[in-house]
Protein backbone atom coordinates (compact mmCIF):
# COMPACT_ATOMS: atom_id res chain seq x y z
CA UNK A 1 0.00 0.00 0.00
CA UNK A 2 1.29 3.48 -0.90
CA UNK A 3 0.51 6.27 1.56
CA UNK A 4 2.02 9.56 2.70
CA UNK A 5 4.83 9.23 5.23
CA UNK A 6 4.73 11.04 8.56
CA UNK A 7 7.28 12.16 11.14
CA UNK A 8 6.80 8.81 12.93
CA UNK A 9 8.12 7.01 9.82
CA UNK A 10 11.47 8.84 9.79
CA UNK A 11 13.58 6.21 11.62
CA UNK A 12 12.33 3.42 9.35
CA UNK A 13 12.69 5.57 6.22
CA UNK A 14 16.25 6.58 7.16
CA UNK A 15 17.26 2.95 7.63
CA UNK A 16 15.60 1.88 4.37
CA UNK A 17 17.12 4.67 2.26
CA UNK A 18 20.63 4.24 3.65
CA UNK A 19 20.50 0.45 3.29
CA UNK A 20 19.36 0.70 -0.34
CA UNK A 21 21.91 3.29 -1.49
CA UNK A 22 25.12 2.77 0.48
CA UNK A 23 27.16 0.12 2.28
CA UNK A 24 27.26 -3.65 2.03
CA UNK A 25 23.50 -4.12 2.36
CA UNK A 26 22.87 -2.01 -0.73
CA UNK A 27 24.98 -4.37 -2.85
CA UNK A 28 22.13 -6.91 -2.66
CA UNK A 29 20.16 -4.66 -5.02
CA UNK A 30 20.93 -3.31 -8.47
CA UNK A 31 20.53 0.38 -7.58
CA UNK A 32 23.43 0.63 -5.13
CA UNK A 33 25.74 3.64 -5.04
CA UNK A 34 28.25 1.78 -2.85
CA UNK A 35 30.75 1.54 -5.69
CA UNK A 36 30.87 5.31 -6.23
CA UNK A 37 29.96 6.90 -2.88
CA UNK A 38 30.64 6.37 0.80
CA UNK A 39 28.81 7.78 3.76
CA UNK A 40 25.10 7.89 4.40
CA UNK A 41 22.51 8.76 1.76
CA UNK A 42 20.39 10.69 4.25
CA UNK A 43 19.90 11.43 7.93
CA UNK A 44 16.89 11.59 10.22
CA UNK A 45 17.41 15.35 10.50
CA UNK A 46 17.38 15.75 6.70
CA UNK A 47 14.16 13.74 6.39
CA UNK A 48 12.51 15.66 9.23
CA UNK A 49 13.44 18.92 7.52
CA UNK A 50 11.97 17.59 4.27
CA UNK A 51 8.69 16.61 5.92
CA UNK A 52 8.47 19.93 7.75
CA UNK A 53 8.47 21.75 4.38
CA UNK A 54 4.96 21.90 2.88
CA UNK A 55 6.45 21.65 -0.65
CA UNK A 56 7.61 18.08 0.09
CA UNK A 57 5.76 14.79 0.29
CA UNK A 58 7.32 11.42 0.98
CA UNK A 59 5.32 8.49 -0.28
CA UNK A 60 5.93 5.15 1.42
CA UNK A 61 5.21 1.66 0.17
CA UNK A 62 4.24 -0.51 3.13
CA UNK A 63 3.83 -4.26 3.39
CA UNK A 64 3.02 -6.02 6.68
CA UNK A 65 3.70 -2.81 8.65
CA UNK A 66 7.20 -2.47 7.14
CA UNK A 67 8.22 0.34 4.83
CA UNK A 68 9.81 -1.37 1.84
CA UNK A 69 9.85 1.55 -0.60
CA UNK A 70 9.67 5.32 -0.66
CA UNK A 71 10.08 8.41 -2.80
CA UNK A 72 10.57 12.09 -2.00
CA UNK A 73 8.45 14.49 -4.08
CA UNK A 74 9.01 18.24 -4.09
CA UNK A 75 6.80 20.84 -5.76
CA UNK A 76 8.92 23.30 -7.78
CA UNK A 77 6.85 25.85 -9.73
CA UNK A 78 5.01 23.83 -12.43
CA UNK A 79 7.08 20.66 -11.93
CA UNK A 80 7.40 17.90 -9.40
CA UNK A 81 10.95 16.96 -8.42
CA UNK A 82 11.39 13.25 -7.72
CA UNK A 83 14.24 12.17 -5.46
CA UNK A 84 15.45 9.26 -3.34
CA UNK A 85 13.30 6.63 -5.05
CA UNK A 86 14.03 3.66 -2.83
CA UNK A 87 13.15 -0.02 -2.72
CA UNK A 88 14.55 -2.43 -0.17
CA UNK A 89 17.58 -4.15 -1.80
CA UNK A 90 16.25 -7.66 -1.16
CA UNK A 91 13.11 -7.06 -3.21
CA UNK A 92 14.28 -4.75 -5.97
CA UNK A 93 13.15 -5.65 -9.49
CA UNK A 94 9.69 -6.77 -8.31
CA UNK A 95 7.68 -3.79 -9.58
CA UNK A 96 7.62 -1.68 -6.41
CA UNK A 97 9.75 1.08 -7.94
CA UNK A 98 7.43 1.26 -10.95
CA UNK A 99 4.40 1.51 -8.62
CA UNK A 100 6.07 4.38 -6.77
CA UNK A 101 6.75 6.13 -10.10
CA UNK A 102 3.07 5.80 -11.05
CA UNK A 103 2.06 7.16 -7.63
CA UNK A 104 4.44 10.11 -8.15
CA UNK A 105 2.85 10.80 -11.55
CA UNK A 106 -0.61 10.70 -10.00
CA UNK A 107 0.57 13.07 -7.26
CA UNK A 108 1.85 15.49 -9.92
CA UNK A 109 -1.48 15.34 -11.77
CA UNK A 110 -3.40 15.95 -8.53
CA UNK A 111 -1.29 19.07 -8.01
CA UNK A 112 -1.88 20.03 -11.67
CA UNK A 113 1.85 20.00 -12.43
CA UNK A 114 3.08 19.53 -15.99
CA UNK A 115 6.06 17.27 -15.52
CA UNK A 116 8.34 15.35 -13.20
CA UNK A 117 12.06 16.08 -13.12
CA UNK A 118 14.88 14.29 -11.37
CA UNK A 119 18.64 14.10 -11.19
CA UNK A 120 20.62 10.89 -11.57
CA UNK A 121 24.37 10.49 -11.17
CA UNK A 122 25.79 10.20 -14.68
CA UNK A 123 27.72 6.95 -14.11
CA UNK A 124 24.48 5.17 -13.08
CA UNK A 125 23.84 4.02 -16.64
CA UNK A 126 21.59 1.08 -15.72
CA UNK A 127 19.41 3.34 -13.59
CA UNK A 128 19.21 6.01 -16.29
CA UNK A 129 18.18 3.30 -18.78
CA UNK A 130 15.44 2.12 -16.36
CA UNK A 131 14.04 5.64 -16.05
CA UNK A 132 14.12 6.03 -19.85
CA UNK A 133 12.16 2.77 -20.21
CA UNK A 134 9.63 4.34 -17.87
CA UNK A 135 9.14 7.42 -20.04
CA UNK A 136 11.81 9.83 -18.77
CA UNK A 137 14.06 11.72 -21.20
CA UNK A 138 17.52 13.22 -20.78
CA UNK A 139 17.09 17.02 -20.84
CA UNK A 140 20.77 17.60 -21.65
CA UNK A 141 21.22 19.63 -18.46
CA UNK A 142 24.19 18.68 -16.27
CA UNK A 143 25.26 19.82 -12.82
CA UNK A 144 28.34 18.93 -10.74
CA UNK A 145 27.70 16.37 -8.02
CA UNK A 146 27.84 18.08 -4.59
CA UNK A 147 30.34 16.30 -2.39
CA UNK A 148 30.08 16.92 1.33
CA UNK A 149 30.35 15.12 4.68
CA UNK A 150 27.47 12.83 3.73
CA UNK A 151 28.20 12.21 0.04
CA UNK A 152 31.85 11.14 -0.25
CA UNK A 153 32.93 10.17 -3.77
CA UNK A 154 35.12 7.11 -4.26
CA UNK A 155 34.58 7.09 -8.03
CA UNK A 156 37.55 7.15 -10.38
CA UNK A 157 35.94 9.85 -12.50
CA UNK A 158 34.24 13.14 -11.61
CA UNK A 159 30.55 12.72 -10.86
CA UNK A 160 27.79 14.88 -12.23
CA UNK A 161 24.01 14.90 -12.18
CA UNK A 162 22.04 14.50 -15.37
CA UNK A 163 18.51 15.85 -15.44
CA UNK A 164 15.67 13.61 -16.61
CA UNK A 165 12.09 14.72 -17.24
CA UNK A 166 8.72 13.21 -18.02
CA UNK A 167 5.56 15.04 -19.06
CA UNK A 168 2.51 14.06 -17.02
CA UNK A 169 -0.11 16.45 -18.34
Amino acid sequence: MITIATIEDIPQLTFLINSAYRGETSKKGWTTEAFILEGKRTTEAELKEALDDHKNTILKFTNANSIIGSVLLTTKQNQLYLGMLTVSPEIQNTGIGKKLLVAAENHAKTLQLNSIVMTVISVREELIAWYKRNGYSDTGVREPFPENDIHISIAKEPLEFIFLEKSVS
